[in-house]
């Protein structure tokens, strides 16, 4: 029975991710904006939603360790494995101008995180300094909005009227599929005797950057690459300020020592590596791909030795 409702959250998942992209296509569309910035806004937001449930979840539970696992190990997964991913099935060429922005909000979020971390604790001062973050990237990405950035659109895009109807059922779709993924994947590791914050870094931040996944991988085959690209930057901006925002406003997180010396570095690591490709090679190949996934499958091995 477990395996079976794992099967069906994968099934949701799909649903989810091919709504979602369908309605943040035709809204970029019919508003005549990048979808660069849609996908860094309104699709982040929608496939972050898991990590917040996931992490609040674990937090009221007295899981630190899964909930902040969850969002180091989600953040690793979006840009090593699913970017990875993603490029394998069709390289990808952006402008860096219109990168550079959210690639260094994705940095300096990821900063905070260690600089907040280090003292061993999470607490709703830093909590509301990361919600703060939040909404300052929000205001200014909408502020350096590029009209001019507009992707071909491969299918007719959605009636004005269907689009709020297709990301609401997308959205939930890609919740109710993680919730099920992931409760039972939970229940499957435990049953194996694995740690919690290992679990938090591997099966539930897996589980949680499946919606990102799912959408990515829609996306690029749609012809929407920079939906693909905004929604796993984004993401990784939200499930920062915002999760962990949100989540140790609530309940303050306590950070253990190793994730501060091993986990973040690597997360930071990854950060700056995928910057590189965006940035300075301009191109995302399958090589690139491939060494994206490389880092992830060792970073993965060396969590569950």
């Amino acid at each position: 029975m477990v395996y079976l409702l794992l099967l069906v959250g994968v099934f949701l998942l799909l649903i989810g991710g091919d709504f979602l992209v369908k309605s943040a296509a035709s809204l970029a569309k019919k508003l005549n904006i990048s979808p660069f910035l849609i996908g860094v806004t309104v699709v982040s937001f929608g496939t972050s939603a898991p990590e917040l449930i996931v992490s609040l979840k674990a937090a009221f539970n007295g899981s630190s360790g899964i909930a902040i696992g969850n969002v180091i190990g989600s953040n690793i997964a979006n840009l090593a494995l699913v970017l990875g991913i993603t490029v394998l099935i069709r390289p990808i060429v952006l402008d860096p101008k219109k990168l550079r922005f959210s690639w260094f909000a994705m940095l300096v979020a990821s900063l905070m995180f260690l600089g907040f971390s280090i003292d061993g604790i999470l607490d709703r001062v830093d909590g509301l300094f990361l919600i703060s973050g939040l909404i300052l990237f929000l205001i200014l990405s909408i502020r350096k909005r590029d009209d001019s950035f507009v992707e071909e659109e491969l299918e007719k895009p959605l009636k004005t009227n269907l689009i709020p109807v297709y990301f609401i059922f997308g959205a939930a779709g890609l919740y109710y599929g993680s919730e099920l993924l992931v409760d039972n994947a939970i229940t499957i590791a435990k049953s194996f005797g694995i740690s919690e914050f290992i679990i938090g870094v591997s099966v539930v931040a897996l589980g949680t950057s499946l919606p990102e996944l799912v959408t990515s991988i829609i996306a690029i085959i749609k012809g929407q690459s920079s939906i693909s690209v905004g929604n796993l930057i984004g993401s990784n901006v939200f499930n920062i300020f915002a999760v962990l925002g949100i989540t140790s406003a609530v309940n303050p997180l306590k950070a253990d020592s190793f994730l501060i010396a091993i986990d973040l570095p690597i997360m930071l690591g990854v950060t700056l590596l995928t910057g590189l490709f965006l940035l300075v090679s301009k191109k995302l190949g399958r090589i690139e791909g491939l060494l994206l996934i490389t880092i992830y499958i060792m970073y993965i091995g060396s969590a569950l030795i």
